[in-house]
């Protein structure tokens, strides 16, 4: 049987498992009458948001559908896999969110039976996220590559370029969403009225818990499902270039290995239990070590049953290897108990100012472990390849192989944030809430650490990209010359571009946080009885405002990332896009772990004082955390995890249109 139909069948596999844990979290208690009534409000909002989403995405599918069909020679087929790579992430967020959404309350109600059941819900509810990606991404590549020729394998590009628009839509839109109301609710709701994490009385409580699953569920499931599936093509596309590759097992080698990632990571997720020592992020780290163990075996297995040079198994190791380090080293920065953290909270006694200075600096300093260890993967995987580039691109799928788990993990975050606001708005009994808190606390920490893998590997698939890209416009063999003054200014295009396009998401939550303050604010004054609890705020036209906000700011980022590739091709030639695919990647690399690690850590530093620390909440030291967190928001939450879609989307949309940059540049 051919390799593809493997694929499929393990594609279908993945999806089967998403739909039992799905079964298994909704037969749970929802809980009490008021806890379903404010699951509802939470629900709607998000389902509100996505269906507006819907419309833009729509249209700008479209119109590039048209486009492709009449400027690409088999315009037809690439716009073929471009719609299914599309369909099959907007899948991936929204059936992922459907149960995020529904995960939440009933992990609030299993925390009245204790610490383990609380967390298993909160897990399962994440795997669905998890395995409907790798599922729908391996069904539609498997079904692609069944149903296209050998000529035709670089067409998949398509796919990966579907994929990396709705990621873009997905972070894009749903980061701005979620800081907006996180920002708003934060700066009246703490510093001005003095009311804890999701009062009920904050009029923007609603809109932060619906922005925890647009942004950091939907969003986050779009933009690994992204880095799945491009990292596949690329690898497929650069062992479509070596010669004799689709006749052996060259070809089919990265697909093997995704399959046997999704067999790793139901072990994965079996064994995430918390034991008898209540270690939340111990369970979590098992997870993710045991995942990386059976993944590594079986990998080593199919290439001895194979016959491959056991360096390809070295090479895809060290990907399997990264992926931990990356989790480790973000937990290192950003973990609530961290001295980075500590620092942070300790400046905080100085007042808002020492506060982000601290916050920055931690950042900024951050980069430099993240970096190392991406550099000695691509060295490593490159040389245990025979020096081919080929080891890259398996050492991204062999990374990328863990995406079920990390996805879970990351999903984790949202469902156990919402159950604590859930929990607290309920008025749940203390020690109920005491298990919230703890899963919430440790949520938080893992949305940072699964923001630093999902950063290392946008950076190592986009390494493979930009090969892939190298061959696509024939310059594998001549290289591109640093002196040749296009590719300079290519370089500089670049590494400014990330720039620019995070400042557009930073101004974009920076106006859509002041309306919600404004908001507040109004219904504050406006309704009687509110801070007393005799009158309910109208969180709706909160929730309205994030939505309407968050998507008249998509349009201006989204046509930077995708003109800035087509304008350098056609104007200056695919040299000067080379030039500019250097010069982004590691800048957007480093940006975004500075900015996802500084926004982590400033986050925590305000729950670490939450705790008790400094004077506890409502201290001098807590508004200054609080004034630090909402700088930091929209970092790691917006701009930072955005630029791992803005990478992709530049980089497949070079590939794909390099047929045109060759024809009719205006400079050669």
């Amino acid at each position: 049987m051919e390799f593809y139909y493997y694929s499929i069948i393990a594609g279908a596999l993945a999806i089967v498992v998403a739909a039992i844990c799905a079964m298994m979290v909704l037969k749970r208690d929802e809980g009490s009458e008021r806890m379903r009534g404010i699951a509802e409000a939470i629900r709607e909002g998000a389902y509100a948001y996505l269906r507006r989403q819907a419309i833009t995405i729509a249209v700008f599918t479209i119109i590039l559908s048209v486009l492709f069909a009449f400027s690409l020679s088999s315009g037809v087929k690439i716009v073929l896999a471009f719609l299914i790579g599309a369909i099959a992430s907007y899948l991936t967020a929204y059936l992922g969110m459907s149960v995020a959404v529904r995960s939440n309350v009933r992990t609030a109600r299993a925390a009245e039976k204790g610490l383990n059941p609380a967390f298993r819900t909160a897990i399962l509810g994440g795997a669905v996220t998890g395995f409907a990606a790798v599922g729908f991404s391996l069904i539609g590549l498997g079904a692609l590559l069944a149903y296209f020729t050998t000529d035709q394998i670089p067409l998949l590009i398509g796919f990966g370029f579907g994929a990396s628009l709705i990621s873009l839509f997905a972070r894009v839109g749903g980061g701005i969403y979620t800081k907006a109301a996180d920002v708003g609710a934060d700066l009246v709701g703490k510093t001005e009225l003095n009311l804890p994490e999701d009062d009920v009385r904050n009029p923007a409580t609603i809109a932060d818990n619906v922005g925890d699953n647009v942004g950091d569920c939907a969003g986050m499931a779009a933009d690994v499902f992204e880095s799945y599936s491009v990292t596949l093509v690329a690898a497929l596309l650069i062992a479509n270039s070596i010669p004799g590759a689709t006749a052996g097992h060259l070809f089919s080698y990265p697909i093997y290995v995704a399959i046997l990632g999704v067999f790793a990571s139901i072990a994965g997720i079996y064994i995430a239990k918390v034991g008898r020592r209540s270690n939340i992020i111990g369970a979590l780290y098992k997870s993710i070590l045991v995942t990386v163990v059976i993944a590594a075996v079986l990998d080593y297995a199919l290439t001895y049953m194979l016959k491959l040079p056991m360096g390809y198994f070295v090479s895809v190791l060290s990907g399997l290897v990264l992926a931990f380090l990356l989790f480790w080293v973000a937990d290192y920065y950003t973990g609530s108990e961290s001295n980075s953290v500590k620092k942070i909270a300790t400046a905080s006694t100085g007042g808002a100012g020492t506060n982000v200075i601290m916050g920055l600096a931690v950042g900024l300093r951050t980069t430099w472990m993240p970096a190392i260890f991406v550099v000695a993967a691509i060295l490593v995987s490159y040389i245990a390849a025979g020096n081919s580039v080929y080891g890259i691109a398996i050492a991204a799928a062999g990374m990328f192989s863990l995406t079920a788990t990390i996805l879970t993990i990351d999903s984790f975050g949202p469902i156990t944030d919402n159950a604590g606001g859930i929990a607290e708005m309920s008025q749940l009994p203390h020690n109920v809430r005491k298990i919230t808190d703890a899963l919430d606390g440790v949520g938080n920490t893992t949305k940072a650490t699964t923001k630093g893998f999902a950063i290392g590997g946008a950076a190592l698939s986009a390494v493979a990209l930009f090969v892939a890209f190298a061959n696509a416009v024939g310059i594998t063999k001549t290289g591109i010359n640093v002196l040749n003054p296009l590719v300079t200014a290519g370089i500089f295009i670049g590494a400014m571009l990330p720039f620019i396009f995070s400042s557009f998401l930073m101004e974009a939550v920076g106006h859509a946080a002041n309306k919600m303050v404004e908001e507040v604010r109004r219904q504050v004054r406006t309704i009687k009885g509110l801070m007393q609890g005799k009158a309910k705020p109208d969180y709706a036209r909160a929730v309205d405002i994030a939505t309407v906000n968050a998507l008249r700011s998509l349009a201006l980022p989204e046509m930077v990332a995708i003109l800035t590739p087509i304008v350098v091709g056609l104007v200056f030639g695919v040299q000067a896009l080379g030039g500019l695919l250097v010069g982004m990647i590691p800048t957007s690399f480093m940006l975004a772990l500075f900015m996802a690690n500084a926004g982590g850590a400033m986050d925590n530093a305000k729950k670490y004082i939450e705790g008790g620390k400094f004077g506890g909440k409502g201290s001098d030291a807590h508004k200054a955390a609080v004034v630090g967190d909402t700088l930091g928001d929209p970092l790691k939450d917006t701009a930072g995890p955005a630029l791992n879609s803005m990478i992709k989307v530049v980089s497949t949309i070079s590939i794909l249109l390099a047929p045109l940059f060759l024809a009719f540049a205006l400079v050669h």
